[in-house]
């Protein structure tokens, strides 16, 4: 259970730091300094960034668990050093 865990939050860590690159940027940082706000203030919101918004926020929720899943598992799986 701990391994499979383990391979999940791998895996989630790598695809949500790949799925938050592919945002675009909102301006005020460092994209709308080399020219990209004045571009993301022209194009509306797509379905494909929806989908990328709600994937990102799944992936996010799956990662949590794993974190609570894996502390839970260590906090009981250790006796107490009482």
């Amino acid at each position: 259970m701990t391994l499979t865990l383990e391979i999940v939050l791998v895996v989630s860590s790598i695809l949500m730091t790949v799925f938050v690159l592919l945002h675009k940027g909102k301006g005020g940082g460092l994209s709308s300094l080399f020219g990209g706000g004045v571009q993301a203030n022209l194009s509306g919101s797509t379905t494909v960034e929806k989908n990328l918004d709600r994937v990102t926020v799944i992936l996010a929720l799956i990662w949590i668990a794993c974190i609570i899943g894996l502390n839970l598992i260590h906090a009981f799986a250790t006796p107490a050093l009482t």
